[in-house]
């Protein structure tokens, strides 16, 4: 983006584009002009498939054999690089997805404008149950971790907490989830 834009922001995006990331679906339930976002249909929609994917299918098991021991699942038979290499590409996916809806919510594309999300992320996967160390974790547990780090966020901005004061409060759920995740580690080796 910085090479194509030489660092300018873009507006005026596509009107699909907008859509993603502004509309609202009226299921006749909420009253107006509330609704479900159409950015939250395409996550739980991008979250089933995952799910089905990770937990379906035999390339999900070699992604989780991976990540707990790469030198045991190539020794097993499985193609570590390949593998590898669509995680990758999923990522990529996920990635670029979320930057559409980010650019239809506000309307523009900032070159910069994901940066720091990224410790979000981190928490969120771990407070979900995915081990720091790989290997282990579900889809919902991250659905799960998102909506915590949500109100968390949420609860902060609300409080008038400063922005670098949320970055280190951040930074130390994760030390916790990591913790927690050693003594789970810890625990599981001595049974």
């Amino acid at each position: 983006t910085y090479l194509v834009t030489n660092g300018a922001p873009v507006s005026g995006l596509q009107p699909e584009v907008r859509y993603l990331g502004q509309a609202y679906y009226d299921l006749g339930i909420f009253a107006p002009p509330a609704g479900i976002p159409a950015s939250l249909i395409v996550v739980l929609v991008c979250a089933i498939a995952l799910w089905g994917f990770l937990a379906k299918t035999s390339t999900g098991r070699h992604i989780f054999a991976i990540g707990g021991n790469p030198h045991a699942a190539r020794v097993s038979g499985i193609n570590v690089d390949a593998v590898l290499v669509l995680v990758y590409v999923l990522c990529g996916f996920f990635a670029g997805l979320a930057g559409l809806l980010l650019a239809g919510r506000t309307d523009s594309g900032f070159p910069n404008a994901g940066i720091g999300i990224e410790l979000d992320a981190i928490a969120a996967v771990i407070i979900g149950g995915a081990s720091f160390f790989g290997g282990r974790g579900t889809v919902l547990g991250v659905l799960a971790g998102v909506l915590i780090m949500g109100i968390l966020r949420n609860g902060l901005n609300i409080n008038n907490v400063s922005a670098f004061w949320q970055m280190i409060l951040i930074g130390l759920v994760i030390i916790v989830a990591v913790y927690i995740d050693v003594l789970r580690r810890k625990a599981a080796l001595r049974s």
